[in-house]
């Protein structure tokens, strides 16, 4: 029955939408919720090949972030990216790190940037580096102040650290992150003590059961190093 059922909605899909050309198949498709863009780009190959191509994300954001298009383009090395990759990136601007309402692109683009380099590298650049020369830096560029470019690096990274996913590849840069000396590059160009935290309470609380013996009571010392007090939800292996 669900079989028929599948035939007869990709029918109904062919004869309402199957005539309809690309600009109009567009108009409808960016206004529908974005959690259902990936299963509306499954449907057919004609509309898979428009959630690839640059006029629907173009539209998009026309649609959704309007002012965007009158963003100057900043120096740095965190580039703007195509069209897909800004609405990304003004998606991730407005609804993960908020700044009182306003939507800045250049921090969606910082956080995927960041994103990429802790889950694709199988060994990251140091977060030192990370934070104060790449991060900061690259907001320092665009006109920000100091001060207000490392706490912005730092809620970045507290934003990213709770999106990685629940994995053994995000156990094993977490646990490097938490090994990772910063005797030798005193703040702001190490992680501030807030992500240095989080890094420990993710570790201690979302991946405790991926700890062998030696591991845990080498991280737990460099804790009780760090922090004083520790939680007692961390004790215990």
């Amino acid at each position: 029955m669900s079989g028929n059922r599948d035939n007869d909605t990709l029918t109904l899909v062919d004869n309402s939408f199957g005539r309809l050309p690309d600009h109009l198949l567009i108009e409808i498709f960016i206004r529908l919720p974005v959690s259902e863009w990936a299963q509306i780009s499954c449907v057919k190959k004609q509309w898979a090949s428009l959630f690839l191509g640059e006029c629907l994300w173009h539209a998009a954001i026309m649609r959704t972030f309007p002012s965007a298009s009158q963003a100057k383009r900043w120096l740095g090395p965190i580039p703007r990216g195509l069209s897909k990759r800004r609405f990304v990136a003004l998606y991730v601007s407005k609804h993960i790190i908020v700044l009182d309402d306003e939507i800045d692109e250049i921090v969606g683009h910082t956080y995927l940037f960041l994103k990429e380099q802790l889950e694709l590298s199988t060994l990251p650049p140091p977060s030192g580096i990370l934070h104060g020369t790449i991060i900061a830096d690259q907001f320092i560029s665009c006109g920000k102040s100091r001060d207000v470019a490392h706490e912005l690096a730092s809620q970045i990274w507290l934003a990213v650290l709770d999106n990685l996913e629940e994995n053994l590849h995000t156990f094993l840069v977490l646990k490097r992150l938490a090994l990772e000396e910063d005797v030798f590059l005193p703040f702001p160009y190490s992680r501030s003590i807030k992500v240095q935290w989080r890094v420990f309470e993710k570790l201690f609380t979302d991946f405790r059961d991926c700890f062998n013996h030696a591991d845990y009571y080498d991280v737990l010392a460099i804790a009780k190093n760090k922090f004083q007090p520790i939680p007692s939800a961390w004790l215990g292996y």
